[in-house]
């Protein structure tokens, strides 16, 4: 009652759903197919705040549009293969607009908690209005993977006299035209920056600290992802992925002398595993290949071991090289934030915000409390969960009601 009188306090009539990027979208999709009201609360002030704010104007769509719709709709056909990043947002907004999805905007929720007198989940949120606080039998977090930038401790990067952002910041290579820039972290978004650097005219060189597996894009007119999940229909992982790096090593050549070590498990063990996702090459290993024959990098890309650590002037690595540099771009990635509003420890895992249970039985946890958007299967993944919590949802409220 005391929080009652400090702040408005909303009894909302179906579920909360904390995220209004595709996972929120999709899980109110599918409530209100079923007939279920939600609520969505969004933070920024537009929805797919990771797509419209935090993302560089070249980027596309990794995976073919086919295996990135949500549920019941799909792209609109004359929509190439890989849309654009402008085309998906447009995506997501007609998908809100049919399914009556409006999230309420610039609501950044601070708490989220289950009341065991009230056997509610009681969300505590601040925007520009004030305070509130909302109430639910139901939470659903879909604020996903990518909520927060993941920034690296390095050593003397404070030291460092040139700029540092994380990819999050970064638009375009035309601001970094004629620079050296040193790209860490070479996931499918730091290999796409630096192709956006290199084609820039900037001279970019990128960090590979760990193995990683490079595939094509697509092959035989299939996409690389399409054709992994149609051999999976007959073949066990293993096989699929033997098939991948023979097609790999045929499209690609052998990548070890270049500096791209391959882990010894394949690419799609490996992401089951751990989650870590093979690189689908668009152009930048190209790059690479300019930039290993000519060794002053004056064109192409050079690739480095792990940082030992920052200069004022650029950097020393691990091998024993240094070099000045310009520039640090962080392709570091993100990570889930859910420790830090959710005021839950048995679902979710306090080192890694993730479900502690393994896909594909993260959807669900006590109480009323879902998650949607942590399976590391993408939108694929998102879109099945957002489904399953609807379904489930449904089932609890019928039996409530005794149909």
């Amino acid at each position: 009652m005391e929080r009652e009188k400090v702040q408005p306090c909303v009894r909302v009539a179906g579920p909360i759903i904390v995220g209004g990027g595709p996972s929120g979208l999709a899980t109110a999709a599918c409530l209100a197919a079923r007939g279920f009201p939600s609520l969505v609360l969004e933070r920024s002030n537009c929805i797919a705040s990771l797509w419209q704010l935090k993302s560089y104007d070249r980027l596309r769509l990794h995976l073919p549009k086919r295996y990135c719709e949500l549920p019941m709709m799909t792209f609109p056909a004359a929509l190439p293969a890989y849309p654009s990043k402008e085309e998906f947002v447009a995506y997501l907004e007609s998908y809100a607009a049919a399914f009556g999805v409006c999230p309420v905007l610039g609501e950044a929720v601070e708490s989220a908690e289950y009341d065991e007198a009230s056997t509610l989940w009681r969300v505590s949120t601040s925007s520009a209005e004030g305070n509130r606080e909302y109430v639910s039998p139901w939470l659903v977090a879909a604020t996903g993977e990518n909520a927060e930038e993941v920034i690296p401790e390095i050593g003397g990067l404070p030291d460092f006299q040139g700029t540092v952002a994380h990819t999050s910041r970064y638009r375009s290579g035309e601001e970094y035209r004629g620079k050296k820039v040193l790209v860490v972290g070479c996931g499918n978004s730091g290999m796409e920056v630096c192709l956006d650097l290199c084609d820039s005219g900037a001279r970019p060189a990128i960090v590979v600290r760990d193995t990683v597996h490079v595939l094509p894009r697509g092959a035989l007119g299939w996409s690389t992802f399409g054709l992994s999940m149609w051999l999976l229909r007959w073949l066990p992982v293993q096989a699929v992925d033997r098939l991948l790096l023979l097609l790999a090593r045929l499209l690609l050549g052998d990548t070890a002398h270049l500096g791209l070590r391959r882990p010894k498990v394949g690419p799609l063990e490996l992401k089951a595993a751990s989650g870590k996702t093979p690189i689908l090459d668009v152009g930048t290993l190209s790059k690479i290949k300019s930039g290993h024959v000519q060794k002053q990098c004056c064109v192409g890309l050079q690739v480095f071991p792990a940082l030992k650590r920052m200069t004022a002037k650029g950097a020393e690595f691990v091998d024993g090289r240094t070099e000045e540099f310009d520039a640090v771009i962080l392709a570091t990635g993100y990570r889930s934030n859910v420790p830090s509003w959710l005021k839950e420890r048995e679902f979710f895992s306090e080192r890694d915000g993730l479900p502690r249970r393994p896909f594909p039985n993260g959807w669900k946890g006590e109480r009323g409390l879902y998650a949607v958007g942590f399976t590391k299967r993408g939108l694929l993944g998102a879109s099945l969960d957002a489904q399953r919590v609807a379904q489930d949802i449904e089932r609890c409220w019928n039996s409530e009601i005794g149909q």
